[in-house]
């Protein structure tokens, strides 16, 4: 188990320094200076000068790209000069020195994301930190509704296969996959938000927090969560009540099935106590990537209602080509996606030990 998780660590490791590298040159190769895009039009030539030394602009791609990796490192090494971009005296790395030799210092830090280019050079882990725990607040309600609903709608499917009921769910989800986020987030707020405003009492745009009259104190706003989630929540809930159903009619097939239906046990009791524990395995695994892509695919969500997360930022960042911001958000969507299936590996593991043996 252990030899499993550590070399699936270190995949995951190799796999986040590709992410970086391709991060890293995509944005390389984009037109503009990083310099200019930074102090505006209305500069001179000098200040451009400054900021593209103080940033490392003015050294070669190669040389940036060792500057960005040594940024992230969680050891790095920095230049003894207070003019150097890699000083620890510039006061943008929280670090502490380990030891030093020849010009340089040895230091453990936290990753250093760089700043933003538009928003006043405030750090894009600042922004990051801001934005983040609201997307996954609404990732988490996103999934834990698909995982109840689908879950439920799955194992009625099955119970009444090939009835009314199952064709009719069958036709539902095909249309919950079939559907656009952003399409369902538009008819969505239109409808509820707008024509039943009356009677639903929500609102077409909101956050979770929001100031009072007098802004000063921040409110908490549950209301406005409950549409972006269950928008949010539409498709992965249609391929769990799919993947429900198909996994568990595949479980009361077999064999330890018709075992314990012969020993007299209940149909609840075969369901419950056998068929569906093996039944979620499936499930479990797609549910897994569907968690770790809400939170890079809840951009037209977020956007459309006006939630304050990590994907309405990315979109203000394209429009304002703020690189520090979309190239942060990239890689911490990608460190998510790498921490969500190793634990998944684990909780896939635990419900199927035969795995244990064939990793």
């Amino acid at each position: 188990m252990i030899k499993v998780v550590l070399r699936k660590i270190g995949y995951a490791l190799l796999t986040l320094f590709g992410v970086t590298t391709v991060i890293f040159f995509l944005f390389s190769v984009l037109p503009g200076d990083p310099a200019q895009m930074m102090l505006g039009d209305n500069q001179s030539e000098k200040q451009i000068l400054q900021v593209q030394k103080k940033y490392g602009f003015d050294k070669p791609v190669s040389i940036q790209y060792l500057y960005y990796l040594n940024d992230l490192a969680p050891i790095s090494f920095h230049k003894n000069s207070d003019s150097h971009y890699t000083s620890l005296n510039s006061g943008k790395y929280t670090s502490v020195t380990l030891f030093s030799f020849s010009d340089f210092d040895v230091a453990l830090k936290l990753p250093y994301l760089r700043e933003s280019f538009q928003q006043n050079g405030l750090s894009v882990a600042s922004i990051i930190s801001k934005t983040l725990p609201n997307t996954a607040i609404l990732a988490i309600s996103a999934i834990s509704f698909a995982l109840l609903i689908g879950i439920l709608l799955g194992i009625i499917s099955a119970i009444f296969q090939n009835s009314f009921i199952d064709r009719s769910i069958q036709i539902l989800s095909t249309l919950g996959m079939s559907v656009p986020s952003f399409f369902s987030a538009i008819l969505f707020a239109w409808f509820f938000a707008f024509v039943l405003r009356d009677i639903t009492g929500l609102n077409m745009t909101g956050n979770l927090y929001e100031l009072d009259d007098f802004g000063e104190e921040r409110r908490l706003i549950l209301k406005n969560l409950l549409l972006p989630a269950i928008v949010l929540g539409i498709r992965p809930l249609a391929v769990v009540s799919q993947l429900m159903r198909n996994a568990l009619l595949e479980q009361l097939a077999e064999d330890y099935i018709r075992t314990a239906r012969a020993k007299g046990l209940s149909e609840f009791n075969v369901i419950y106590k056998h068929a569906l524990k093996n039944a979620l395995n499936p499930v479990i695994t797609a549910i897994s990537g569907w968690f770790a892509s809400m939170l890079a695919g809840a951009v037209f969500v977020e956007y459309i209602f006006g939630w304050n997360g990590l994907g309405k930022e990315i979109v203000n960042a394209l429009e304002t080509l703020d690189l520090p911001i979309i190239m942060g958000a990239v890689l911490i969507i990608a460190l998510m996606f790498i921490l969500i299936n190793i634990f998944v590996d684990i909780i896939y593991t635990w419900l199927d030990p035969r795995v244990r043996y064939q990793s």
